[in-house]
């Protein structure tokens, strides 16, 4: 059965230019076969023209759950890379209707899965004229989607960085956990570490100091003596 990747954030956290981006590389370029999964939440609602009612939020958690399932039972298929999962249907339910009953069954999917990368708040709120909310939104999301992950036990990545470099911290993720390198003259994997930050990403602070640590000793690399 596939190893399965999910990319948990908010809104406009750039979940699915980078489930895109990574299902391109690792196919192109690493020649994994990989599947992407698309948010079905979004897409119900782009079909629909409208946000789902209180009473719809279960269903379209298990539509995720569905699809995911489906994706790492394809034959052939290394990994499967999932916008977004029940969990994040389960948080919008609590946000915008009060309701914490998805909770229970959406942290026990999540503890299934391979790995779990969270989304950093570092990229600008974009509104889409369609569905997202505000800036606030997507904070509380993150918060709940931390504090849920915390409950399950369940370890996680942040991800932060633009375009390329998004991509490139996702990679190196990854790999650490597929236990091989996924980008050329990795400096983590140098330094004897498979991965670039701790299994226990709750601390913003702590993921931003060591991202900027990152970024400071491959500049320093970089520059010319």
């Amino acid at each position: 059965m596939a190893t399965t990747i999910t990319l948990l954030g908010g809104e406009s956290t750039g979940k699915s230019a980078l489930g895109q981006a990574l299902q391109q590389h690792l196919n192109e370029v690493l020649h994994i076969p990989t599947v992407l999964v698309p948010e079905q939440l979004r897409h119900w609602c782009e079909t629909m023209g409208r946000a789902p009612q209180a009473q719809e939020q279960a269903a379209r958690a298990a539509e995720q759950t569905q699809h995911i399932e489906t994706a790492t039972r394809q034959h052939g298929v290394e990994l499967v890379i999932a916008d977004t999962t029940a969990l994040v249907v389960a948080a919008y339910s609590e946000l915008y209707f009060n309701d914490r009953s998805l909770l229970p069954s959406a942290r026990a999917e999540q503890q299934r899965y391979g790995l779990t990368l969270l989304m950093g708040l570092d990229l600008p709120w974009v509104a889409d004229d369609l569905f997202r909310d505000s800036p606030a939104v997507r904070e509380a999301t993150d918060a709940v989607l931390r504090r849920e992950l915390q409950i399950a036990g369940v370890r996680y990545q942040t991800i932060y960085g633009k375009g390329p470099a998004r991509l490139q911290q996702a990679l190196r993720a990854i790999g650490g956990h597929l236990g091989r390198p996924l980008l050329v003259d990795d400096p983590a994997l140098h330094r004897g570490r498979g991965r670039w930050i701790c299994d226990s990403c709750s601390d913003p602070d702590c993921e931003h100091r060591l991202f900027s640590q990152l970024l400071s000793t491959e500049s320093s690399r970089s520059t010319p003596p």
